[in-house]
């Protein structure tokens, strides 16, 4: 068929509609096998059409602008009909809102074509990728190698000197044949919870936990508020429980459901009841308090800071000097300027002589020398001021109090000394004689706690016990000794950690809403059908009790007893 029968006939189509203007038409021609329809108005029309034939399909746009004018008798003054028709160059035909766009199809495509197209692959991107973070066998291989990540980091020693991971870990001798000290120093277990892997591997987790929320928990909790009735027997027997009440209102029945705790709506002749929502709601809850969790921790792990010391009694420290970052969020507050004096040192003991508790009388003083807050600490009761917890961790002998020959006192440093097992021992030295000479002797004093002292002679042999502050001398190689006093050493360990609280609400949440979720979601349908109910439901949990529970409802729906005809004509007559 040749454009311009296609133009004639266009026209006489055109001629056709513009009797009936407002009207919307459909012209079609069995020879020509062509058919459009207008969208015509009293200004402008268009009309779509696609002409198929067995050996070409294409289609045309005929667009009409109609100029008119009234005189007074009403006649139609002026119309003109410009008339466009295109065909496209593929075989294949458009549908009709392509065929609607004026644009020539060999030009290049419209900016909204091109942005929409880019909008459409961008959502169809994001969605695959949400889709691949949803999927439950990475998310559990997530979880395992981020398990498996901090075993290793509860093996092997955190934040030690290299020298120490290569003697623990040397290239000769590697742990199951491989694993020497590069790995730890290459991929940084010596920090693990601030290595890239571990964070890493925590992102990866943490953007899995955000998609399977948002592509699947958020949508079930949607469905579940909805309130869906169901107007069709036959749907609501394929449910897991369903049962059929012969003689029984759906009023009846909803208000059993409403005494059981369900919230019942009602729609005409149709019931739909529920109860458990927070169940559906409880999942969102732990995977938010599992983002919690590895959030604080981040912070932990990036943002803290950490020191230890040794302090005798009577001495002072810095906070600022002590704590030292742990990553590259740590930034310092103005607690970092307060100034920790140690007014006391003290230990508690069993009835074996055994050390049962550790006490630390400490002093926090700020810039101008104000003292801001005093506490004794011990083991499990630590101090926190300005964010910065100081916990009482260890021990040690600074020295010992000693008067010789009724003269000083000295003090004596008392060194550790290496023993099998774990306990501890300290020795001191105090010379007798020369001291200048090559061979220098004296008297030693052993101590294993801060309650009694060892004495040994300069031959080495045992002389006696004596305690601090007994005021009971002793006499060694003609020289009077006096234990005046033990000194003590407090190890403390110090902490700024703001993440801490952000962990701790993560798991008292995830504790919860754990909880929670394990209430069951309950959804049972009705439907009225003359004097019969029809009655459905399903459960998400607990489906081997939940038919013995609506059984048990059921049973409570009072029936329906129709009187009979004789009785009522009696109480007529009555």
């Amino acid at each position: 068929m040749s454009v311009d029968k296609l133009t004639s006939v266009s026209s006489m189509a055109i001629m056709n509609l513009s009797s009936r203007p407002l009207r919307l038409a459909q012209l079609q021609n069995p020879k020509l096998n062509f058919s459009f329809t207008p969208h015509f108005s009293l200004r402008n029309s268009r009309i779509y059409g696609v002409y198929r034939d067995k050996a070409q399909t294409f289609s045309f746009t005929i667009s009409c602008n109609l100029n008119t004018t009234r005189k007074k008798q009403g006649a139609m003054e002026k119309k003109s009909v410009p008339t466009k028709i295109r065909v496209p160059e593929s075989d294949g035909a458009p549908t009709l809102l392509d065929a609607g766009n004026d644009a020539s199809p060999t030009g290049p495509p419209p900016a909204k074509k091109s942005k929409a197209a880019g909008l459409g692959l961008l959502r169809r991107l994001s969605k695959r990728v949400l889709a691949s973070l949803a999927n439950l066998t990475l998310a559990i291989s997530e979880m395992f190698a981020l398990a498996g990540l901090m075993a290793i980091g509860s093996f092997i020693e955190q934040g030690e000197a290299p020298d120490f991971y290569f003697q623990k870990f040397p290239e000769d001798h590697p742990l199951f044949g491989f694993f020497n000290w590069r790995w730890v120093l290459t991929l940084g277990f010596d920090h693990m919870f601030s290595s890239p892997i571990f964070l890493g591997t925590s992102a990866l987790l943490a953007a899995s936990l955000m998609a399977c929320t948002y592509t699947t928990q958020i949508p079930l909790v949607k469905v579940a508020r909805r309130w869906s009735f169901l107007h069709s027997a036959q749907a609501i027997r394929k449910q897991e429980y369903s049962d059929t009440l012969p003689k029984a209102s759906i009023q009846d029945l909803g208000a059993v459901l409403m005494g059981a705790g369900y919230e019942v709506f009602l729609k005409g002749s149709a019931l739909y009841a529920f109860k458990g929502l927070a169940g559906r709601i409880a999942p969102i809850g732990v995977h938010v308090a599992l983002l919690l969790i590895m959030f604080g921790g981040t912070i932990s792990a990036t943002g803290s800071f950490r020191g230890s010391v040794n302090v005798p009694q009577g001495l002072n420290f810095v906070l600022g000097d002590v704590l030292g970052p742990t990553g590259f969020l740590s930034t310092p507050s103005e607690a970092f300027s307060t100034e920790v004096h140690v007014n006391r040192f003290y230990m508690e003991y069993y009835e074996s002589g055994e050390v049962s508790q550790f006490h630390s009388d400490l002093s926090l003083y700020d810039l101008d020398g104000k003292e801001v807050m005093r506490k004794t600490i011990s083991v499990n009761d630590p101090l926190r001021y300005g964010g910065i917890t100081i916990y009482q961790t260890d021990w040690s002998f600074s020295a010992l109090q000693i008067m010789k020959d009724d003269e000083g006192p000295f003090n004596l440093a008392m060194a550790p000394l290496k023993i099998n097992g774990d306990k501890k021992l300290f020795g001191t030295f105090l010379p007798i004689g020369n001291a200048d000479s090559d061979d220098v002797k004296g008297i030693s004093m052993l101590a294993r706690d801060l309650q009694s002292i060892i004495l040994y002679d300069k031959e080495g042999k045992f002389v006696g016990v004596r305690r601090p502050n007994s005021k009971l001398p002793i006499e060694i190689d003609g020289t009077k000794i006096l234990i005046v006093d033990a000194i003590g050493s407090t190890g403390l360990d110090l902490k700024s950690d703001p993440g801490v609280p952000i962990v701790y609400a993560g798991f008292g949440a995830l504790m919860l809403t754990t909880c929670i979720s394990f209430l069951s979601h309950s959804q049972i349908w009705a439907l009225q059908d003359g004097t019969m109910v029809v009655v459905g439901g399903k459960t998400n949990r607990a489906k081997g009790e939940f038919p013995d529970s609506i059984s048990s409802l059921l049973d409570q729906v009072p029936e329906i007893v129709e009187s009979s005809p004789s009785k009522e004509s009696n109480g007529l007559s009555s």
